[in-house]
């Protein structure tokens, strides 16, 4: 059974507040001895895990989305933001182009303090948890553990996402917030106590535990090996990549060895069931979201924070996030079933099915909608195009990947719309493989990587492909799928080059639509090219973008939220660039 995120009175009271509770005396205050009994603890820990979902619930999440749908993709090449067009959240619209992204945007505002919402709970509950005893809570260490991983996970988005933040502990009082410094500790020190925290927690955490859903110790040590992949990278003030750190490096690879040898983790045998709510929990889930329906809820502990981004059709949705045509050309593969890394963007898939005229890898149909092709299990009809809201600006594509079938009894029917009990992954056993492979690669061991990325592969490989509408037998597929492994000295000449090419690409094709790709861009230091790139192609096809342009030394982080300057009396600094 998932362990429930059930937000209870008592810390609603104390954690759910409104934005002033800063600078507000609080209406009605719980004693120490109802927060600190084991019954209390317990609820300030739920309310923690809670905020993975969003601090807010239904009341808003979808603009601040937890699953970075808008800040991993929508900023990246692999979405556009969809919609009822550019003017439906035009916040979003600014995130997409680069344009108008200023320090006075609401929604900037409203993420910042949303996350540190979600750190203060964390804080709250290791409050509590450092007065009692282990006889007083047996559960004491392991739930100091997950706090301390829930509190590790908040603040690493805070940092990829502003990088200049103010980082504290649970000793800090809250009148003391606004007196603590974001240029403090630089972005490699940040990530440094970051790294440290999931490591302190790894320390406190069992290898399994009987709930689903709850942090453990492999999890935590795959979220330091990411955390320190970011941290090898370092970052000029200008936010350029000047070197790469072999000793972080090596602690990468080190710390996924531990995960891949001791945590018990496999690959699902199908990509396909990533993105089935019966696989939740699976042998590939390192960390997730638990979301679920009918469990006594309102409309169930769903994803609010893909509340927009189902089509029309038979989820009835607003058609947000939608899969831009560079992702589309990226499934290409070539006659050895291999990625176009440097041509697979010289001409377009089209739009509807092609008639099998190029090769393409099965993630494609797996990830993505496209016209004439089978949806999922739905029986009612292929992808049409009047499931897409607004093809003229955004073209037909949509999200298929992050959606249970129509039909699943994991799903709510009606509003929310496309909401279900479907996990969304964190961390999942393909980006451990992987960090281990880009870590190997960089440190110019990139023979080693190969059977990391092939592992990946052969999973999409041995997958069930999609079908035709109207199939025949059980290879009538929809398209002309082939996807190969890496076979150096065969089919591709391994240089470390290529190899990063592969990982790097892989990694695109793998993790689409699940909200990392451009915290990857900028981690390597290719953001401006790879999107600057995207744009000079792209606005040939969506008018929209034909003012989009990321700046170098600007665009790699969010602006500090004006409020949030305001609300410190001057003593945050802004990011460069938005001065």
């Amino acid at each position: 059974m998932k362990i429930k995120y059930i937000f209870l009175a008592a810390v609603l009271s104390l954690t759910a507040c409104k934005k002033d509770f800063l600078d507000s005396k609080p209406q009605g205050k719980l004693s120490d001895a109802v927060l600190g009994s084991p019954e209390g603890i317990e609820a300030l820990t739920i309310s923690a895990y809670a905020a993975l979902a969003g601090p807010e619930g239904s009341d808003g999440t979808f603009l601040s989305p937890t699953t970075n749908w808008v800040y991993g993709d929508v900023r990246a090449e692999t979405a556009y933001k969809g919609g009822g067009g550019i003017g439906d959240i035009s916040e979003f619209n600014a995130f997409e182009t680069f344009q108008g992204v200023f320090s006075t945007n609401g929604l900037l505002d409203r993420k910042w303090f949303n996350l540190y919402r979600s750190v203060q709970r964390a804080n709250s509950a290791i409050q509590q948890l450092n007065k009692v005893t282990v006889e007083q809570v047996p559960l004491k260490n392991v739930r100091l553990g997950e706090m301390k991983f829930l509190r590790a996970h908040f603040f690493f988005e805070l940092s990829r996402l502003y990088n200049k933040i103010p980082y504290f502990d649970e000793n800090v009082e809250l009148e003391n917030y606004p007196k603590i410094s974001n240029t403090e500790f630089t972005r490699d020190q940040i990530l440094e106590k970051i790294a440290a925290e999931f490591a302190a927690a790894a320390d406190l955490l069992p290898a399994t535990q009987p709930e689903p859903g709850r942090a453990t110790k492999f999890a935590a040590k795959a979220y330091q090996a990411k955390v320190t992949l970011y941290r090898a990278y370092k970052q000029n003030n200008d936010n350029t990549v000047a070197s790469i750190d072999n000793g972080l490096l090596n602690n990468v690879v080190t710390l996924c060895d531990e995960v891949i040898n001791n945590g018990g983790y496999q690959l699902l045998p199908d990509f396909q069931q990533l993105s089935e709510a019966e696989h939740d929990n699976s042998k590939e889930s390192v960390f997730a979201v638990q979301y679920s329906i009918a469990d006594g809820t309102n409309a169930g502990r769903i994803n609010w924070s893909n509340l927009l981004n189902a089509p029309r059709g038979p989820y009835s949705g607003d058609g947000f996030f939608q899969p831009s045509q560079n992702l589309i050309n990226s499934y290409k593969t070539d006659a050895n079933g291999l990625p176009q890394f440097d041509t697979y963007n010289n001409s377009n898939l089209m739009t509807v099915a092609d008639g099998f005229a190029t090769n393409v890898d099965p993630r494609l149909d797996f990830s993505v909608g496209r016209l004439g092709v089978r949806w999922k299990n739905y029986t009612g009809s292929p992808y049409q195009e009047n499931w897409a809201r607004e093809p003229a600006t955004y073209g037909y594509y949509m999200n298929k990947k992050a959606l249970v079938s129509p039909e699943s009894p994991f799903m709510v029917k009606g509003f929310p719309w496309g909401g279900s009990a479907l996990n969304f992954h964190i961390i999942r056993y393909a980006d451990v493989l992987l960090w281990k492979a880009e870590a190997l690669i960089e440190l110019g061991r990139e023979i080693e990587a190969v059977p990391l990325i092939n592992q990946v592969r052969a999973r999409t490989k041995q997958s069930s492909y999609v079908l035709k509408w109207q199939n025949t037998s059980s290879t009538d597929y929809a398209a002309k799928y082939d996807i190969a492994l890496y076979q150096p000295g065969v089919n591709c000449n391994w240089t470390g080059d290529y190899a990063r090419k592969a990982l790097r690409f892989e990694r695109k094709l793998e993790f689409a639509l699940e909200g990392e790709r451009f915290f990857d861009l900028v981690r390597w230091g290719v953001a401006e090219d790879v999107l600057n790139g995207y744009f000079q192609k792209e606005k040939t096809l969506r008018t929209y973008l034909q003012n989009a342009s990321f700046k170098k030394g600007r665009d790699e982080y969010f602006p500090i939220p004006q409020a949030q300057i305001n609300f410190s009396g001057g003593l945050y600094k802004q990011n460069p660039g938005y001065l």
